[in-house]
C-alpha cells in the first residue's frame, strides 16, 4: 500500500475525527512528545492495558520528590494532605462519570477485578435472588456467580439483542430482546412457586464494551431493567420478580466511552485506571449509589473501617461514611495521588475526541481488512461482533488460508511479535463472547478441554476450529502509521497472491541462496549433543550411546518453579549459562553456573540425593519422576535468581497419553518413550542449512542490539545432531536415515519459537528479532516456522550390535530399512 496515497484517503473520509485537531496537541506532537519509548513499535493492545505518557510520569515523580505523603488514617499534616488529594481524587472519578456525590460514591480498589469481587461477596443474596448477565462478560464478573449460587441464588446468562436502528420516538424496550439461557441453581430451595412476589434483590451485569468483539451496549438498559424490571423483556420467566440492581463492567469502555450515571443510574460500575491512562497499575474503583451501598452487607472489618472496637469484647461500630466502611486497610494512597496527572491529558483531549480519534482508525482498518480477498476470491477475515449496531475501537477476527482452513491466532502473534506489533490473542477472558462468536457450543468446549486446552496455550485450532480469535485495539496514542503497519502486515503474510503459495512442500519451501548448495550427495555426521538438564546448556562428544529415550540421560532432568511450572529459556533466559557435563565412566554429571562458586555433582546411579518420587503430566504424557534434597535444589534457584525444584524423569516410567477421542495430545511423538522433550526424542540440523540461513541474514543486512550484522551457529538451535556435506534443507525430504547402521525416523519439520532468538554472547542475554524474523520469511508453512527436522530413533537389537553413535559416520538419508 502507498503509505502517503492511503493517508490522504484517510484524512478525506476521517479527517474532522483523527488527531485531535481542536486540541492542544495533535496526534503527531503527542506521539513525538509523550510517546518516544514507541520507536517502531506498534502497539495495538489497549484493550489489555493502555499507555501512560512521559509528561504524566514525570509529574508523578515530581510529586513524590517533593511532596511528604502520610498514612490518610493518621492526623498529622502529612497525612491530612494525603487524605485531601484522596478526596480531590474521588470527586474527579466521580465528575468523569457524571456521578454526583450525592448519589454515588467511590470506592477504591485495586482493580476493577476487586471491585467485582467486592459487590458478589456483599450483595444481599438470598434463595430467592436471581443473578443475570449478558453472555458477553469477562470471567471476573462471571466470578459472582460463585457467591449467587452458594447463596441458593439462581444464575442465568442472557443474549442482548439490539435492532441496528432506533427512531428518536421509539422506545429503546421495544429495539431491545434478551433471550434467557439455562438456569444455574445448586440448591432447590429457592424455587419460586407461582404467585410468589417476594422482596427478593436480583443483580444484572453488562460491560458498557465488550473485551471480546468491540461491541457497545446500549446504556438504556440500565433505566429498562431497573424502571420496568426484567420480566418485561423476560416474558413469563419466574426468576425477574423482585427489586433489580443493575452493574455495568466498564473496565473497557470507559477510556473511550464513560458511562453517564446522570442518566443511567446503575447501582454499580467498576473500572481500572490503567485501562484509562496507562498508570498506575493495581488500582480501580467501584462507582456505587448510595443507596445501594445500604443494601450491602459486609462482614468483615479492619483498619480504618471501624470507628471503635473492644478487643476482648464482640463490640465494634463501624463507620458511617460509605467509602470508609468498604475500603480495608489502608489504601494505595501513592497511586491514588497519581491518577490527577493521567486525568489531565484525558481532560485535554475530552473523551469525545479520543472516541471520535479511536474510533476512525478502527473503522479504517475494519473497512481494509474486510476487502481483503486471496488470488482464488476468498475472504481473508472473519470478523465477529461486526453486525452489531455501535463498535469501540476493537477488531476481533480470525483469518483463513485460500482452501478455507484457517490460520491460527499464536501463528498471527509470533509473526506480528517479530515485525514489532504487539496485539493480543485468545478469548481474553470472555468465555461467553468467546464461543458466541466462534460458533463454539458446550460439546467443542468440553472435547476442547479434554484436549488439554487451557487459557494462555498454544492449541489456537480443534477439531477444525479456532479456539480464540487476534484482537487489535486503539487507544488516545495510535497513529495512523499503526493502523497502516498492521494492514502491511497482514496483507504481507496472510493474503495469498500466488497460487503456488498454498501448496508448499517442505523439501521446497523456498531454494537456497545461491552459493551455498553443495554437489556431494553424501552426508556425514559432525556433531552430537547431549541436553541433560531441559533448556539448560549442552555438551558435546564424539560419541555417545543410544537409548530407547534417544540419547542417553538427555533431557532426563528439568527444572519446575514452586508454582509448578516447568522453566525453560523462554521464561528464564539465564539458564542458558548453566552448563552440563556427564562423565560415564565416573557415572557422574557436573553442572556450573557463573552465580555459584561451587560445582554441582550428582551421582547418576545413586539415589543419595533423591529425597522423593512423584507423577506429573507435561504435555500428554505422565512421568514419574525423583525430587532432590534442598541442597541442590537451593543450587539451581541460586543459579537462576528464583526458587524452583529439580526433578529427574524414571526414564521407562514415561508414557503416552490419549484423549477420550483416541487422538494423540499436543506432543507429536506418541509412539515413542521421551524424556522431557516438546515433540521428539532427537533435533537434526545441517550445517548447510545454517549456512543459508546467515547468507539470508547478511544479505537483509540484519544488525544485532550492537549494530553487528545477526549471524548464528548450528547450536542456536540447540540439537543433537549436526550434519554437513548435502545440499541446504536437503533434510526436509528425508522420510528415515541411516546413521552408520542404526535406523530413525524423520517426524517432519522442528516448529521454531522464540527461543532461538535468545542470544547468550557477552555475558548478558539478549532477546532479538532474528533469526526467527528472518525464517519466517521463507520457511513458513502451514502456521509454523520450520527448520530442522525432528526424530525417532528405530531401535532394534537383532541387528545393531553398536547401539552408539559417532561422529564421522555417514548418513544415509531414505535407505534400506530394518
Amino acid at each position: 500500500m502507498n503509505t502517503e496515497l492511503e493517508k490522504q484517503q484517510f484524512l478525506k473520509e476521517f479527517g474532522s475525527d483523527y488527531g485531535y485537531p481542536n486540541s492542544p496537541k495533535n496526534i503527531d506532537e503527542i506521539r513525538a512528545t509523550e510517546f518516544k519509548r514507541l520507536n517502531d513499535t506498534v502497539y495495538l493492545d489497549h484493550a489489555g492495558a493502555t499507555l501512560y505518557s512521559e509528561s504524566q510520569m514525570e509529574a508523578v515523580f515530581k510529586d513524590l520528590n517533593t511532596t511528604v505523603f502520610g498514612n490518610p488514617h493518621s492526623q498529622s499534616s502529612c497525612s491530612l494532605a494525603s487524605e485531601d488529594i484522596v478526596g480531590r481524587a474521588r470527586q474527579q472519578v466521580l465528575n468523569f462519570f457524571n456521578a454526583s456525590p450525592r448519589e454515588y460514591s467511590c470506592i477504591f480498589t485495586s482493580g476493577a477485578t476487586a471491585a467485582l469481587k467486592l459487590v458478589g461477596e456483599t450483595f444481599p443474596w438470598s434463595s430467592t435472588s436471581s443473578f443475570m448477565y449478558s453472555m458477553e462478560n469477562h470471567n471476573s464478573v462471571l466470578g459472582i456467580r460463585e457467591y449467587a449460587l452458594s447463596k441458593g441464588a439462581a444464575a442465568f446468562a442472557v443474549d442482548i439483542e439490539e435492532g441496528t436502528h432506533r427512531s428518536e420516538s421509539e422506545s429503546p424496550k421495544s429495539n431491545l430482546k434478551l433471550t434467557q439461557h439455562h438456569v444455574q441453581r445448586r440448591s432447590e430451595g429457592g424455587v419460586l412457586k407461582e404467585g410468589m412476589t417476594g422482596n427478593a434483590y436480583n443483580l444484572f451485569a453488562f460491560p458498557s464494551e465488550c473485551n471480546f468483539s468491540g461491541r457497545k451496549f446500549d446504556p438504556y438498559l440500565v433505566n429498562i431493567i431497573k424502571e420496568e424490571g426484567s420480566e418485561r423483556i423476560l416474558a413469563s420467566s419466574q426468576y425477574c420478580r423482585g427489586c433489580w440492581l443493575v452493574l455495568i463492567d466498564a473496565a473497557k469502555g470507559c477510556a473511550t466511552d464513560p458511562p453517564d450515571l446522570s442518566k443511567f443510574k446503575a447501582d454499580f460500575v467498576v473500572f481500572s485506571f490503567y485501562k484509562l491512562f496507562g498508570y498506575p497499575t493495581g488500582l480501580g474503583a467501584l462507582i456505587v449509589r448510595n443507596d445501594a451501598a445500604k443494601l450491602m452487607k459486609k462482614t468483615y472489618f479492619s483498619g480504618g473501617t471501624v470507628a471503635a472496637a473492644i478487643a476482648d469484647v464482640d463490640f465494634f461500630k463501624r463507620r458511617e461514611g460509605v467509602e470508609e466502611f468498604f475500603e480495608d486497610g489502608t489504601i494505595s494512597f501513592l497511586s491514588i495521588a497519581a491518577i490527577q496527572h493521567g486525568f489531565k491529558i484525558i481532560n485535554m483531549l475530552t473523551t469525545s475526541s479520543i472516541s471520535r480519534h479511536t474510533a476512525s482508525l478502527a473503522a479504517y482498518v475494519r473497512n481494509k481488512l474486510l476487502a481483503l480477498r486471496h488470488e482464488n476470491g476468498e475472504f481473508v477475515c472473519t470478523f465477529y461482533g461486526l453486525l452489531s449496531s455501535e463498535m469501540g475501537p476493537t477488531i476481533s477476527f480470525n483469518m483463513k488460508r485460500p482452501d478455507g482452513t484457517w490460520y491460527g491466532y499464536r501463528e498471527v502473534e509470533k509473526l506480528a511479535s517479530l515485525a514489532g506489533i504487539q496485539l493480543r490473542t485468545g478469548c481474553f477472558c470472555n468465555p461467553g463472547a468467546c464461543a458466541k462468536y466462534l460458533g463454539l457450543s458446550h460439546l467443542d468446549l468440553l472435547s476442547n478441554i479434554e484436549a488439554g486446552h487451557v487459557c494462555w496455550d498454544d492449541r489456537d485450532i480443534l477439531h477444525g476450529k479456532p479456539t480464540g480469535a487476534v484482537r487489535v485495539s486503539f487507544g488516545y496514542m495510535s497513529t495512523f502509521e499503526d493502523a497502516m503497519k498492521f494492514l502491511n502486515f497482514v496483507e504481507n503474510n496472510f493474503v495469498i497472491l500466488s497460487s503456488n503459495r498454498c501448496t508448499l512442500q517442505l523439501s521446497s519451501i523456498s531454494p537456497p541462496i545461491e552459493g551455498t548448495a553443495k554437489a556431494a550427495a553424501r552426508h556425514f555426521l559432525t556433531s552430537i549433543t547431549v541436553y541433560p538438564i531441559k533448556s539448560c546448556a549442552g555438551f558435546s562428544v564424539d560419541q555417545w550411546p543410544l537409548t530407547s529415550t534417544g540419547l542417553l540421560y538427555d533431557r532426563e532432568w528439568i527444572l519446575k518453579s514452586t508454582t509448578g511450572e516447568i522453566l525453560t529459556q523462554k521464561k528464564v533466559p539465564e539458564m542458558c549459562y548453566i552448563s552440563t557435563l556427564i562423565d560415564l565412566n565416573l557415572g557422574k554429571m557436573f553442572v556450573e553456573s557463573p552465580r555459584c562458586k561451587e560445582k554441582l555433582q550428582i551421582e547418576l546411579k545413586s539415589n543419595s540425593l533423591v529425597t522423593g518420587r512423584d507423577k506429573m503430566d507435561i504435555q500428554n504424557h505422565r512421568y514419574e519422576v525423583r525430587s532432590y534434597n534442598n541442597e541442590v535444589d537451593n543450587w539451581f534457584s541460586k543459579a537462576i535468581g528464583r526458587p524452583c525444584t529439580l526433578l529427574r524423569n524414571s526414564g521407562s516410567q514415561s508414557f503416552s497419553c490419549i484423549d477420550k477421542n483416541g487422538s494423540p495430545g499436543m506432543c507429536r511423538d506418541v509412539g515413542a518413550k521421551l524424556n522431557f522433550v516438546n515433540e521428539a526424542q532427537f533435533l537434526l540440523v545441517s550445517e548447510e542449512s545454517v549456512a543459508d540461513l546467515n547468507s539470508r541474514l547478511k544479505s537483509s543486512g540484519r544488525k544485532s542490539n550492537g549494530g553487528k550484522s545477526v549471524q548464528v551457529g548450528a547450536m542456536r538451535f540447540r540439537p543433537n545432531l549436526v550434519i554437513s556435506s548435502g545440499e541446504p534443507y536437503a533434510e526436509d525430504g528425508w522420510s528415515h536415515l541411516n546413521i552408520g547402521g542404526k535406523y530413525f525416523l524423520s517426524l517432519g519439520g522442528c516448529n521454531r519459537c522464540q527461543m532461538i532468538n535468545i542470544n547468550p554472547e557477552a555475558g548478558e542475554v539478549q532477546r532479538l528479532s532474528e533469526p526467527l524474523a528472518t525464517l519466517a520469511g521463507y520457511r513458513r508453512a502451514k502456521g509454523k516456522i520450520l527448520f530442522g527436522i525432528l526424530l525417532r530413533y528405530e531401535n532394534n537389537t537383532k541387528t545393531e550390535s553398536d547401539p552408539w553413535l559417532h561422529v564421522g559416520e555417514e548418513i544415509v538419508p531414505n535407505g534400506d530399512g530394518h
